[in-house]
């Protein structure tokens, strides 16, 4: 038998989804355990949305569409974008490309502009799914760490550094996950200056640009000039804004030339996003914006819970999280600590340590390249929040090394 294919077999499977199919599993058993790993909002999808994909189905409307995705759909994403971000952040629908979900569109853009042996720099704790897709395309990913210090933030200086003749991309994530952190413009402008002076290419994932919290202005890639707008590819979907993700509806925003080169992709591949989705999409995409901003809300009270929960409790900490829906816990001061008869030497045993005995299911931070940290999620209820706290003082208390 001949060998497979070298760069598959190198593919990891996300972290994320590991420890979620763990949590699952243990649920399935009976046993009691909550889960705050799965990036994903626990509200329901809206019912406005859910009646126009029945709509959909009741018209037929259930074949094959455009590669890229209809064209209702992606007039109404430009109007969405224009909307939020103002008249510099203008584009036509020939300028998006409409995919499953935002993480296949980040696949593409990387098949798109990435050749074998092309380095792809990655600000970290960064989303566990960067990493493999770069590879996924022959790509190198090189690591540009931040600190707690820093509120998870790279400088100019810090990108200028890692910079090299076979760097070809950049991928920002702001709001980020896994740190919640939002780079202010000032910061962005100089992170892009850096792209612009080695001609770089800038894939700005911006899918939880909805969850933006207090008074912090948000600032978007897209409107940070013509030289940034045509080496930019803006990624972002429905998922996290309309509490739809598993109707798998991502979308780019990019030159024309990138655009047709991504369709080409999909038109390929998997062919076109499911037609039902995209018609629910619309209905997301130009509707009120009202509910996204309940959601926010509701978002931003349990972010304040669970921040001011893990800094009352001695041997963890966290910083506030400025958007998204998650919090890095630092778990620095409890290496080399046993706790439950686990000695904790990493994030990875801490959260097995704590799925097992605690009933609580995180994900570590290695999966971030954040060792010394585990990643929760507020996209739970209030009472899980509250009794998932409550189980980390109790997993805590077991610790011999008091």
């Amino acid at each position: 038998m001949k060998e497979l294919s070298v760069i598959a077999k190198n593919v990891q499977a996300s972290p994320t989804m590991a420890i979620d199919a763990m949590f699952k599993q243990l649920k399935a058993e009976g046993q009691d355990v909550i889960g705050f790993a799965a990036g994903e909002p626990d509200f329901n999808t809206p019912d406005h949305i859910k009646e126009a994909a029945i709509q959909a189905i009741k018209e037929n409307f259930t074949r094959y569409t455009p590669a890229s995705g209809i064209l209702e759909l992606k007039q109404a994403v430009c109007d969405r974008v224009r909307e939020n971000l103002g008249a510099e952040a203008a584009y036509t629908p020939e300028q998006v490309v409409v995919s499953s979900g935002a993480k296949h569109i980040l696949y593409l853009a990387l098949r798109t502009v990435i050749s074998p042996g092309d380095e792809v720099v990655i600000p970290t704790p960064g989303y566990v799914s960067y990493f493999e897709l770069v590879r996924m395309v022959g790509g190198i990913p090189i690591i540009l760490p931040t600190t707690e210090e820093s509120g998870f933030k790279p400088s100019a200086e810090e990108l200028e550094a890692v910079v090299t003749p076979k760097t070809k991309a950049v991928i920002f994530n702001s709001p980020c996950n896994p740190t919640g952190a939002v780079y202010e413009e000032e910061r962005l402008r100089s992170l892009a200056d850096v792209c612009v002076k080695h001609d770089l290419y800038i894939l700005s994932d911006e899918i939880y640009d909805c969850l933006v919290y207090g008074e912090k202005p948000y600032t978007s890639m897209a409107v940070l000039g013509p030289q940034v707008r045509e080496r930019l590819i803006l990624v972002n979907g429905v998922s996290k804004a309309y509490a739809m993700t598993g109707w798998r509806i991502g979308y780019a925003l990019t030159t024309e030339e990138i655009a047709k080169i991504m369709s080409n992709y999909v038109s390929q591949s998997t062919g076109s996003p499911c037609a039902v989705s995209q018609r629910a999409a619309v209905e997301g995409v130009t509707a009120s914006q009202e509910l996204v901003g309940t959601m926010r809300m509701a978002f931003q009270e349990r972010r304040d819970y669970m921040v001011s929960r893990i800094n009352a409790i001695e041997g963890v900490s966290c910083i506030l999280p400025e958007g998204a829906f998650y919090v890095m816990m630092n778990i620095k001061k409890l290496l080399g600590m046993t706790i439950g008869g686990v000695k904790i030497e990493s994030g990875e045993d801490f959260a097995k340590a704590f799925l097992t005995q605690g009933k609580v299911a995180l994900i570590p931070g290695e999966g971030f390249c954040a060792p010394g940290y585990v990643r929760w999620t507020y996209a739970a209820s209030m009472e899980n929040i509250k009794e998932g706290m409550d189980r980390l003082e109790r997993f805590l208390a077991q610790s011999t090394d008091r």
